[in-house]
């Protein structure tokens, strides 16, 4: 399960991700298992992970993310516009030390 993010540490994230460019973009099939796959590897390589999602409402939007996030046990950090980014700590040597509260 994903860890819950105080709001300090989604800003302190909101940061961090600010200069990322989108790793993954999410295009007419929606969340596929190929999909999940590569957010799962991009995730355990980075631990950050920007998405821009191409979705023709914001409900299929919306959904599309909550899939991804559960589907790759990470949480959600923020979403603008077609645009969400993922946290998912590392089990060995984490790379992002998150502020405490």
């Amino acid at each position: 399960m994903a860890t819950a993010l105080s709001n300090t540490q989604k800003r302190y994230l909101r940061g961090l991700a600010h200069d990322l460019k989108a790793v993954l973009i999410v295009g007419a099939k929606g969340i596929t298992d190929a999909l999940v796959a590569e957010a799962a590897l991009a995730l355990d390589h980075h631990e950050l992970l920007k998405v821009k999602i191409h979705a023709g409402d914001r409900e299929l939007r919306d959904e599309w993310i909550g899939e991804l996030a559960s589907r790759t046990d990470a949480a959600l950090v923020t979403r603008i516009g077609n645009v969400a980014v993922f946290y998912r700590r590392r089990a060995e040597n984490p790379l992002i030390v998150l502020p405490r509260n």
